[in-house]
């Protein structure tokens, strides 16, 4: 790639709880249209952003309306598990699936690894995409999710002959908790292409940290 990723620099990121962000005066929550993001700087994320018909809003709403009767923490918990299940199933046009489609995605996330964000693992799969870096303090998340997929929509609408909405407006994004958080969601990651049934071993998956990080420790044998 010319200069190295970040993708292996797992320790350097900063966990916040809600609280302790709001006392030190970096309370970073906002709401964009729909959903409540928290964008503190230098806060690790794990962001997924999706293909426009790859998760209709009647589908969401539907969801949403049905899980009211729960408690917030076990809604958020069925929902999120609910779109994960939706996204793996391989709806809408899956795009990303076409190689050179995912490999502008990927070109594009590993872009600037190592000066606006440290990238500790992602994953390029056919409907959506898997982050998980910590931003630069110059950098909000937001802004480094915008660049992302607007290079990208533009790049793959031209590649594909197509006009018009690339990407779901809104991401699903949790900010790394603790140490564990982030161990676990690195994990789920890179284990997406095969709970998802598309390959055997996580570094079978062309266009992941997990195959990335393979061909390196190959190239330094």
């Amino acid at each position: 790639m010319g200069k190295e990723s970040t993708a292996t620099k797992k320790k350097r990121y900063v966990v916040l709880t809600k609280e302790e962000a709001e006392r030190i005066g970096r309370p970073g929550w906002s709401s964009r249209g729909y959903i409540p993001h928290y964008d503190a700087a230098g806060q690790t994320q794990h962001v997924t952003f999706r293909l426009a018909d790859s998760l209709p809003e009647d589908v969401l709403a539907k969801w949403e309306e049905d899980l009211r009767i729960l408690p917030e923490g076990e809604a958020k918990r069925q929902k999120y598990a609910l779109v994960e299940q939706y996204l793996d199933a391989g709806h809408g046009h899956c795009y990303l699936g076409i190689p050179q489609i995912a490999e502008i995605v990927q070109n594009a996330v590993l872009h600037f690894a190592g000066e606006r964000y440290d990238l500790h693992a992602w994953c390029v799969m056919p409907n959506h995409v898997h982050t998980l870096f910590t931003p630069d303090p110059n950098w909000e998340w937001s802004k480094i999710l915008h660049s992302w997929k607007s290079f990208t929509a533009n790049q793959c609408n031209q590649w594909l002959s197509l006009s018009g909405q690339f990407w779901q407006r809104d991401p699903f994004d949790r900010y790394i908790r603790d140490q564990n958080h982030f161990d676990k969601t690195l994990r789920y990651i890179e284990n997406n292409p095969v709970n998802a049934g598309l390959c055997t071993h996580p570094e079978d998956w062309a266009w992941s940290s997990a195959c990335w990080r393979k061909q390196r420790e190959k190239e330094q044998d």
